[in-house]
């Protein structure tokens, strides 16, 4: 009979041993299910916009009768401009940065394209080209004095612009008309990166 109970609480034991080896297994199976949807979730999210979905984006920029006959491009893997439409018109423009605080789509005629290459190739953009360009999504946090800043520093004049369009590439004494404070009233004209090669009006609209 002791035998007997011996053998019974044995297997009892080992019957318990084996519910909670299962429970455990269950439970680490559901945690890498939940980790797994996690993931698959995050990658929705973070997955790359369709060619529809940049042309949109870009078009929200300007005026709807400037936007529909503008060439559309965007920002490839790596690092260089593909072309997703053709235009008509002699504008081109760009969608939202995802990278940037707010959204800040570009349209520019093709002096104004000229000076944002130079400006992004860190090169003096060319002489004697007034350009015109559209943000009329608004503009995003950026710098009002450093044109290569990244973040908020303590001494780079951090703004937020609304909806405006610029003027850019004409003389100096052309921006001398308007206000440079590095601190400005974004509600007003205003000189954006006074005193660099990359001066430019930002006018907004309102």
């Amino acid at each position: 009979m002791r035998a007997s109970r011996l053998l019974n609480r044995k297997t009892i034991v080992a019957l318990l041993a084996i519910a909670a080896s299962t429970v455990f297994a269950a439970e680490q199976a559901a945690v890498a299910e939940k980790a797994k949807h996690a993931v698959e979730k995050t990658h929705e999210h973070t997955k790359a916009p369709s060619d529809a979905e940049l042309i949109a984006s870009a078009m929200r920029a300007a005026p709807a009768g400037v936007a529909k006959a503008a060439t559309i491009v965007a920002m490839g893997e790596d690092g260089k401009m593909r072309t997703l439409r053709k235009g008509t018109n002699g504008f081109t423009c760009m969608p939202d940065n995802p990278t940037t605080p707010g959204p800040d789509p570009m349209c520019m005629d093709a002096n104004a394209m000229e000076w944002a290459n130079a400006w992004m190739g860190h090169k003096t953009p060319p002489a004697g080209k007034v350009g015109f360009m559209y943000m009329l999504e608004g503009g995003t946090d950026a710098s009002n004095t450093d044109p290569y800043a990244t973040k908020p520093e303590p001494n780079n004049h951090w703004i937020k612009t609304g909806p405006h369009v610029m003027i850019v590439g004409a003389e100096a004494s052309f921006y001398d008309a308007y206000p440079k404070n590095p601190d400005p009233d974004t509600t007003q004209p205003y000189i954006m990166w006074a005193g660099t090669p990359y001066q430019h009006l930002m006018a907004p609209i309102r």
